[in-house]
């Protein structure tokens, strides 16, 4: 069933059309690793005088890249296995083991 599958997804070029949107994400998660920080800092210096007093921006500026940069490393693995799995392992043949009438 799952070899099925495989041949389905590879022959109507759906697996590559998965494959092209997740390493899309997987680009978009790695660019979000470094803007995230800027956009904390800026935020953090926009609200600055609103909240004075307030301990709302005591985290680290590198605690908001931690997110992307997890979901760009599980992203990148996923799109990987499947990569390997689609295009990289050769396909099982369908072959008729049929046994040929034996003449006596």
């Amino acid at each position: 069933m799952v070899d099925r599958l495989k041949r389905v997804l590879v022959k109507s070029f759906i697996g590559a059309i998965a494959l092209g949107y997740v390493l899309a994400e997987v680009m978009l998660y790695f660019v979000n690793v470094f803007t995230s920080p800027v956009s904390a800092w800026a935020t953090r210096n926009l609200y600055r005088g609103l909240v004075q007093g307030s301990t709302a921006f005591s985290g680290s500026l590198l605690r908001a890249a931690v997110s992307p940069a997890i979901a760009f490393v599980l992203l990148l693995l996923v799109w990987y296995l499947l990569l390997r799995w689609l295009y990289f392992t050769p396909p099982k043949s369908e072959s008729c083991d049929q046994v040929p009438n034996a003449k006596s």
